[in-house]
């Protein structure tokens, strides 16, 4: 699924009070990219036997699902009554804060307090926003839940207001006064990465009145992005086909891909992405124009904060130089070559005359197997070995019960996410269906949860919350520990294909196609620097061209394809956000390979060293944390990582089918 966009919108709101660098509920909601589809103290769970049946439920009534496999709330509230008298707390807990406003130039007990004040809200915040959050996500049709949820929003957003006040007082103390405070005041140290850090930051903020008037075109700057949403999602019609035999299909997304991953007749494919995306380019000039719009809003954004770039402004916040994108797009547009292989491999295995992209979800081969979420759970538990006992111990307790929400119910929202609970640790949601990609889904949002766990137990609360940058990394590593051990299981090189296939479709989709998805906004974004015309034809020029660039002549190159730039939400919602889904990657498979080759002494350290970046959470920038762990985004020798485990694994998949086809 793709990340959860309405999250991210309130993240960016949420941290407008940086220097408080307070964490809103929604930043530890880690979303779960995969390509088909932020001290925790865990109650004692039920102690399910790992063993125990685990069938998938015939009834999607949520009451009569076992409670096991459901969330247990208890952890964060026992009732109603209690969340209500938390809020009454906020409430005044807010006001206390607001009436520090002044203080502190008095020194750094003052500055300590304040802080600490700001950190019990915080934990509070996390407590009132999950209990209703997550019930609302498992039965959408609670309206009281609903209101809930909406009044915990509305109090974050008085809250805002009340501290508004923070950054520019604490800005306006001398920084060598403060570095002084914090070297004189112990109690101080959990807070010193992010009081300088605000300091760094301070070159971009604006005085008073300029800061006052670019609060004022906030909503101004949503008005893009909500055109967006209303075009694509509230006004759109999804256009019918009959398929070859005589069935009439409404391509929603859905319908859509189930279409492609399904249907083995290659003309049926080709009419259903023929209009599925061209849908988008019968109003292609409406979406440029909105985009157009988007882009010029973050060129002057860029510009009123004295960026040089809309890049440097974007990455800016987790002081990631401008040239790791740019490596990043270099070292992949240079790194094609076996993303072209695997797609001349697929042309010849499906027996196809030409390969398009549509061709590109259908299984070369299918699989008898199923994966019941007992076996997944097992599975995943057993591949995390490599990362030693005291790892693995936390993972069996996590997935024991109460924390895991598995199966599909009437009313609960789609696809897989973790969640965090500062003080009471992470909630994963899945829709499991006993399938291949469910249980990698399983154990890539266990990655997210286990991030949480040891984040939560090693770092304070102001410190706690880990950034998008790194947080795939645990997830796409632990997916990989998944499939080590599942081709350890078989011989068969049917099972083992597709277990290879798998693996190759998640670089496909988490690695090439991001960086592909940067490099178009990247283009697009200078275009707007440069003065330049971004119209419909621009924009489709732009993208047919990385098509090729991407693809070359593995891929016959339909028109219509122009136009999928139209329907990636991330270009709208989320600009210059997808490339750390392809930087996670990169570091995962670094760390990864660091973590499995070499002596044991060195992968012993290199495990260590992994450890210590998931009990890092925030308490530095994510380019230095990763250092530490062994992973430099600024040498492209970590790209090269990503293309070189491609290489390998396509070369396993070629001796695979050779085995297959001696049969």
């Amino acid at each position: 699924m793709t990340p959860i966009l309405p999250d991210e919108r309130l993240r960016a709101s949420f941290h407008s009070t940086g220097a408080l660098r307070w964490s809103a509920p929604v930043q530890s909601k880690i979303p779960c990219w995969r390509p088909l589809c932020a001290a925790a103290v865990l109650a004692c769970l039920s102690g399910l036997s790992l063993h125990a049946a685990a069938t998938q439920p015939t009834t999607r009534v949520r009451a009569e699902i076992p409670a096991e496999f459901r969330w247990d709330f208890s952890a964060i509230y026992p009732d109603w009554a209690a969340w209500e008298a938390d809020m009454r707390v906020m409430d005044t807990q807010m006001q206390a804060f607001a009436a520090l406003k002044g203080s502190l130039r008095r020194g750094p007990a003052a500055l300590l307090k304040a802080y600490r004040a700001y950190d019990e809200i915080g934990k509070l915040s996390y407590k009132l926003y999950r209990y209703p959050q997550l019930q609302r996500d498992v039965d959408s049709r609670d309206q009281a839940v609903a209101g809930r949820l909406q009044r915990i929003s509305a109090l974050f957003a008085q809250f805002e207001a009340a501290t508004a006040w923070f950054t520019p007082e604490l800005l306006a103390l001398p920084q060598a006064r403060v570095r002084g405070w914090i070297a004189a005041t112990p109690a101080l140290q959990p807070y010193r990465f992010t009081i300088l850090d605000n300091f760094r930051r301070q070159a971009h903020v604006l005085d008073e009145k300029g800061e006052r008037l670019l609060a004022l075109a906030g909503p101004l700057g949503q008005a893009g992005d909500n055109s967006y949403d209303a075009l694509s999602t509230a006004d759109i019609q999804f256009p019918s086909i009959t398929t070859s035999d005589g069935q009439t299909v409404v391509l929603s997304p859905a319908n859509y891909g189930a279409l492609l991953e399904r249907n083995p007749n290659q003309a049926d494919r080709a009419a259903a992405a023929a209009a599925h995306v061209g849908n988008y380019g019968k109003t292609a000039n409406t979406y440029a124009a909105i985009y157009e719009g988007i882009l010029q809003r973050n060129w002057f954004l860029a510009q009123a904060r004295g960026h040089k770039t809309t890049l440097d402004a974007a990455l800016h916040a987790n002081d990631v130089p401008r040239s790791v994108v740019e490596a990043l797009i270099e070292a992949t547009r240079a790194g094609t070559a076996p993303l072209q292989r695997y797609a001349r491999l697929r042309k010849k295995l499906l027996g196809l005359d030409s390969y398009h992209l549509y061709d590109g979800f259908l299984p070369v081969y299918r699989s008898s197997q199923t994966y019941p979420y007992a076996r997944a759970r097992e599975l995943a538990l057993e591949s995390v070995a490599p990362l030693g006992p005291d790892y693995t111990a936390k993972f069996r307790q996590f997935v024991a019960g109460g924390r895991i929400d598995v199966y599909e119910n009437e009313g609960k929202r789609s696809g897989a996410y973790s969640a965090g609970v500062y003080g009471v640790g992470p909630f994963q949601l899945l829709n499991y269906n006993d399938t291949l990609e469910s249980a990698f889904t399983f154990a890539h949002e266990a990655g997210h949860a286990m991030h949480t766990v040891l984040s939560y137990e090693h770092q304070p609360f102001v410190t706690s919350d880990y950034t998008i940058f790194v947080a795939e990394v645990a997830s796409t590593t632990n997916e990989r520990f998944l499939l080590d051990t599942l081709l350890a299981r078989t011989s068969d090189p049917r099972e083992r294909f597709v277990l290879l296939e798998q693996a190759v479709d998640a670089i496909v989709g988490t690695f090439y196609t991001q960086v592909m998805f940067a490099d178009f906004e990247l283009q697009a974004h200078r275009k707007v620097e440069q003065g330049e015309p971004v119209t419909t034809e621009v924009l489709n020029g732009l993208y047919a061209g990385l098509l090729k660039t991407y693809y070359g002549d593995a891929l016959a190159h339909d028109d219509f394809y122009k136009f999928t730039w139209a329907r990636i939400g991330h270009f709208f919602n989320a600009p210059y956000y997808v490339y750390q889904y392809a930087t996670c990657f990169a570091s995962s498979a670094q760390l990864y390979s660091a973590m499995t080759t070499g002596s044991e002494a060195s992968r012993k350290a290199a495990t260590e060293r992994y450890l210590t970046l998931l009990k890092s959470g925030g308490n530095d920038h994510p380019m230095q944390q990763l250092k530490k762990a062994g992973v430099d985004l600024s040498q492209r020798s970590t790209v090269q990582a990503v293309v070189d485990q491609l290489d390998a694994l396509v070369t396993q998949m070629e001796a695979e089918a050779a085995r297959i086809g001696s049969r």
